[in-house]
């Protein structure tokens, strides 16, 4: 399951990173990360980006002044990555980029890092809940005390919600009920193996054998989540998408929101 993962991120780094930015909608998620992000981190310091992929998060707060160590289980993103970095001129900011899986920090000492960063789903890539335990814990282990952690992954009820719009010939295959009943995705159709998350899950797999208190929870998408082509429609429009900005902001810390957005962020501090 992990090569697959790592032959399906091979095959998609220029895709994720154009991802966040290629259209309103998609910015959506990014922007919101933005603002959580901006609400609990530290004014300076040392930040890990967990399977931060081809860099985008890293290039944005190394810009904002912080340094960066990212670390990522495919070789081509941080390929990738690296050529973005020299690109941007912020080779003096990142201090490190590691090969490596979010399952296993331990070249890491514990209470390394100012904050701690796992966005856009990596943990939803490991796909045993033992393993996703392990993650979050190694994620908690490695912040310093007081510090934040945020971490995103990918929503099941989203991807049920999607099956409705889109792909209402799928619900009739057993791959349906699976991730209905248990998240777990095997790489069946287009997308690589997954694990989709309820709200309650997340919050969970943080708060249980971890020392660390939940702050917030969001759904990055928000009430527009799954609804792509409204939203971008709507951004046509700058008065009418200032005020769905103004109401996602408002809204997106709702319970039923955060259940339904395709990415579901959770911001934790490590207690002590």
């Amino acid at each position: 399951m992990t090569r697959s993962i790592k032959r399906f991120y091979s095959g998609y780094v220029k895709k994720e990173w154009a991802r966040l930015q290629s259209d309103p909608y998609r910015r959506l998620e990014f922007d919101t990360t933005f603002e959580f992000l901006k609400r609990y981190l530290p004014e300076n310091g040392l930040i890990l980006d967990a399977g931060g992929g081809p860099g985008r998060y890293t290039i944005e707060l190394a810009k904002k002044g912080y340094d960066v160590v990212l670390l990522d289980y495919t070789p081509a993103n941080l390929r990738f990555a690296k050529k973005q970095i020299r690109k941007e001129g912020l080779g003096e900011r990142v201090e490190e980029i590691v090969e490596g899986s979010i399952v296993n920090l331990s070249r890491f000492s514990d209470d390394a890092f100012d904050a701690v960063i796992c966005l856009g789903g990596p943990l939803s890539h490991v796909i045993r809940e033992g393993d996703r335990s392990k993650a979050v814990s190694e994620l908690v282990r490695v912040a310093k005390i007081r510090s934040p952690i945020f971490i995103s992954v990918m929503s099941r009820l989203a991807v049920l919600a999607t099956e409705l719009r889109y792909f209402q010939d799928e619900i009739q295959l057993p791959l349906f009920k699976r991730v209905r009943d248990s998240g777990d995705y095997f790489g069946e159709r287009d997308f690589t193996t997954t694990h989709f998350f309820l709200p309650e899950e997340l919050r969970q797999s943080v708060e249980k054998g971890n020392d660390a208190e939940v702050l917030e929870m969001a759904g990055l998408e928000g009430i527009g989540s799954v609804h792509k082509e409204e939203m971008n429609e709507l951004a046509k429009n700058p008065r009418r998408w200032k005020i769905w900005l103004e109401t996602h902001y408002k809204t997106c810390t709702h319970p039923s929101v955060v259940g339904l957005s395709e990415h579901i962020l959770i911001v934790c501090r490590k207690k002590s």
